[in-house]
């Protein structure tokens, strides 16, 4: 297998933990940036030891050198870029959500198809051993019939400056934390059949706060908050006819936190080997690339996020509930 030569496309923060797992496996290397500007690339590239630097993100996908680009844009311009990057034979790994809109994740994976190459969304938690173990114990049956989930996922935003604060770069809670709670409602329990949805809106026109219901197949209903204005804490509830597993660190794995299953009372600490989501999640790139492995999360997934994000942004607006 040989090593999978990734550019990134911005020097947005999150590039850290995406360098820092390519450090750890043999399987990525980090090989190019691209800036708006070349002397933000150059400084970039020398901090980090990258051995290419790009003034422009079209440069960058002009390099011959790269054969995949890590898209860490904000979320309102994950398409375009996805799209550009496919269109100049670049396999893509761009951050989640990758959008708010159906259609366009219909687009990039057709466009992906039609050329050959790898579209996967970054959500890194998916790749975790921790996720993989509570996937096991509710499809194996070990808390019996799903009846609920309940998710949150919530921090203080004060800087209404920033990315996430921008309806024109489509920021929002749901957008930035609550999808997280949407991915692990969907995991456990399929395909959402309605959604219903409570907005509290900022100053800036984004929802600082989404309260969201979705009802699946089989009577089983999911609930979750995002927020902006609520101090910082994530949790996965996922309730069975038999016992519950709790998991207290359920997106942001380095957060402290233990997978608790609960049955009668009595509360099993469940153990969950370390491991880095991003190398992991790095990983199944260079091999869903290579044809070694399939890629975790495709078309399916992203198609599904973006119907049910879609959907509860719609029901927050109408404030009724949304069918699927």
């Amino acid at each position: 297998m040989s090593t999978l030569r990734l550019g990134l496309l911005s020097t947005a923060n999150i590039n850290r933990e995406i360098l820092a797992a390519a450090s750890e496996t043999d399987r990525v290397d980090v090989v190019a940036v691209g800036s708006r500007a070349r002397d933000t690339a150059d400084a970039y590239a020398a901090q980090h030891g990258i051995a290419s630097a790009h003034g422009s993100y079209d440069d960058l996908l002009a390099d011959d050198a790269v054969d995949a680009v890590y898209i860490s844009l904000p979320n309102g311009m994950h398409h375009e870029w996805t799209m550009r990057a496919l269109a100049a034979g670049k396999h893509v790994l761009c951050e989640k959500p990758y959008t708010r809109r159906a259609d366009e994740v219909e687009e990039a994976f057709a466009a992906a198809s039609a050329a050959g190459l790898v579209l996967m969304e970054a959500f890194m938690y998916r790749h975790h051993p921790q996720t993989r173990e509570i996937e096991r114990l509710v499809r194996g049956g070990a808390i019996g019939r799903l009846v609920a989930v309940r998710g949150t996922f919530t921090f203080p935003l004060h800087d209404l400056s920033d990315v996430r604060a921008q309806p024109g770069l489509d920021g929002g809670a749901l957008m930035d934390t609550g999808c997280y709670c949407v991915s692990g409602a969907r995991l456990v329990a399929g395909e959402p059949v309605s959604v219903l949805a409570e907005q509290v809106t900022g100053s800036t026109g984004i929802d600082m706060a989404l309260y969201g219901t979705m009802r699946f197949g089989d009577d089983v209903v999911a609930q979750f908050e995002a927020s902006f204005v609520a101090p910082r804490r994530q949790y996965l509830e996922v309730v069975g006819e038999d016992a519950v597993l709790v998991a207290q660190a359920p997106f942001r794995v380095d957060w402290p936190g233990e997978l608790q299953l609960v049955r009668a009372g009595e509360v099993e600490v469940l153990d969950v080997p370390e491991a880095n989501s991003y190398r992991l999640q790095l990983d199944n790139l260079a091999g869903a690339v290579d044809g070694s492995e399939d890629a975790l999360l495709g078309r399916d997934d992203a198609l599904g996020q973006a119907r049910v994000i879609e959907a509860l942004y719609l029901s927050a607006a109408t404030r009724a509930a949304v069918s699927l």
